[in-house]
């Protein structure tokens, strides 16, 4: 096995606190605010509510697990890139990457500048045209942070994670010390879902956990990395489980599940009801706060993924290139940033994030039967941390994502098959590379 670690002259300065801002900063976006009111519409039984919300973290769980034994054996710069790459050699390597510059990750970075606009205006009235310039403006400033050092993007990340969290314990503590009539619904039985909503309400949960993958992108700068990622992915993951469990139990408190059903924006209501008026402007900053901290560690993981294909010849020479004083590789985040932003002014990104769902999943299973590959084709190989559980554990993670794509095929054909089509496109692409680079090589 190539133990080589790509971009390994980036320095390691994250530690274990940075690495866990990453985890539960880039997590905790904005599903917690929002799904709840879609699982309400498709359960209406307490238990199994919060049976889909555990069920949905365990998986997740269960991947990141499989996320800690690559990070602490394969402890390189661009993390889940690398570590498809020495499971299934470099051509599932570029397609990760490729798919993730084209679309998944600067689609994300797109949408998440939107909705912070749309939350910013909850503030301050935007025209079109002035949400646009926020919008970018936001993207600009995420870019410049993180390309001026990744110690000031952790600084960042730790920070608006923080307070997230904090604004997310205020909504929860006031909700469980509300004097007002409490909504008793863990006690009305088992009852009321079916199959086909109860297999819904799955995946907009698991959908709202995701994100757990994003920190193996900065493996390569992280201290201690066979111990600090290991500990970072399994107490973010965990954190997070509890944060929304928390969160659930709190709004079911307040509020009935028919009202939580009928609420687009079940947290403002859960605060209105418990802390008064302020409690909406309470939850639009809460939100903002958890949307900027979303969208700093994107640009502080996802543009570490393009570096390393880069280091590996396998993408823009460019994207490989460190900055002399501040460390980091600025152009691989320029570029995301420039991309992000003509994504944005197009209003191309939702379709696009939309089709990037199903490559998305098929990458994470991928990565985690990789897991067994590695353990079969290099059983010798340093593996400071064994995934728990395994091969079970791997085992049920796959099962649940070849049921997660398979729905996704058959509810949603059109993103699905154009994910696939992402991907398949970036095969000719590789070939051609390949070409591009052979040739270049003879004639040095």
């Amino acid at each position: 096995m190539d133990r080589s670690v790509a971009g390994s002259d980036l320095p390691r300065n994250l530690g274990l606190a940075d690495a866990l801002a990453i985890v539960i900063g880039i997590v905790i976006g904005g599903g917690i605010f929002i799904v709840p009111n879609l699982v309400a519409r498709e359960i209406h039984s307490a238990v199994w509510i919060v049976a889909v919300w555990v069920v949905a973290g365990v998986v997740s769980f269960f991947g990141a697990l499989a996320c800690a034994e690559l990070g602490a054996m394969l402890p390189a710069t661009g993390g889940q890139y690398v570590f498809l790459r020495e499971a299934w050699g470099p051509l599932v390597g570029f397609l990760c990457g490729w798919s993730m510059f084209l679309v998944a990750r600067t689609a994300q970075v797109a949408w998440l500048a939107v909705t912070l606009v749309l939350y910013c205006s909850y503030f301050v009235p935007l025209s079109p045209l002035s949400a646009k310039l926020v919008g970018l403006a936001a993207i600009a400033l995420f870019a410049v942070i993180n390309y001026r050092g990744v110690t000031l993007g952790a600084a960042v990340q730790k920070l608006f994670t923080s307070a997230k969290v904090l604004g997310l314990l205020v909504i929860i503590g006031s909700a469980f010390l509300w004097h007002g009539k409490v909504a008793a619904q863990l006690s009305s039985g088992t009852g009321g879902f079916s199959f086909s909503g109860l297999g819904v309400a799955l995946i907009a949960c698991v959908l709202a956990y995701d994100g757990w993958i994003q920190m193996t992108f900065v493996a390569g700068e992280i201290r201690n990395p066979q111990r600090n990622i290991v500990l970072a992915l399994a107490l973010g993951t965990a954190a997070c489980i509890a944060i929304y469990l928390l969160a659930n139990l709190a709004y079911m408190r307040v509020l009935s599940i028919s009202e939580i059903a009928a609420s687009e924006h079940v947290a403002a209501s859960v605060a209105n009801r418990a802390l008064g008026p302020v409690g909406g402007a309470a939850v639009a900053l809460i939100v903002l706060v958890s949307i900027i901290g979303t969208l700093n560690g994107c640009f502080l993981t996802s543009p570490r993924l393009y570096f390393a294909q880069a280091r590996d010849r396998l993408f823009l020479r460019k994207f490989g290139e460190i900055h002399p004083r501040f460390k980091t590789p600025y152009f691989a985040i320029t570029a995301q940033a420039v991309w992000a932003a003509a994504l944005l002014l197009s209003g191309s990104y939702e379709t696009l994030l939309d089709y990037a769902m199903f490559a998305l999943w098929l990458s994470y299973g991928v990565m985690v039967a990789g897991v067994m590959v590695l353990r079969r084709t290099h059983p010798q190989t340093p593996r400071p941390y064994r995934m728990w559980g395994y091969p079970v554990t791997p085992l049920l993670f796959l099962v649940f994502t070849a049921a997660f794509l398979g729905n996704m095929l058959i509810k949603r054909p059109i993103p699905s098959l154009a994910g696939l089509l992402l991907i398949v496109s970036g095969v000719p692409v590789y070939f051609i590379w390949l070409r591009r680079r052979h040739a270049a090589s003879m004639a040095a």
